[in-house]
């Protein structure tokens, strides 16, 4: 009798493509209504987001300079 047990991480590999859980919805939307996804950088600056790709750097530098804190999407 033999068993056939396989590392469940292969059989997620070959049922999805990905050997971990790949999340992805969306963390949330920025003030010009740009999904942001996780691992996005983004400055958050009063209650406005601003995703860092979507913006120049002058607006980056400039909302630094307001206090913005710059995060990472999770």
């Amino acid at each position: 009798m033999a068993i056939d047990i396989q590392d469940p991480r292969i059989t997620r590999t070959i049922r999805t493509g990905y050997p971990e859980p790949v999340n992805d919805e969306p963390f949330g939307v920025d003030l010009f209504g740009n999904e942001i996804m996780p691992g996005d950088e983004y400055l958050e600056w009063e209650d406005d987001i601003f995703r860092k790709d979507d913006i120049s750097f002058d607006l980056q530098q400039f909302l630094l300079h307001l206090g913005a804190e710059e995060k990472i999407a999770e």
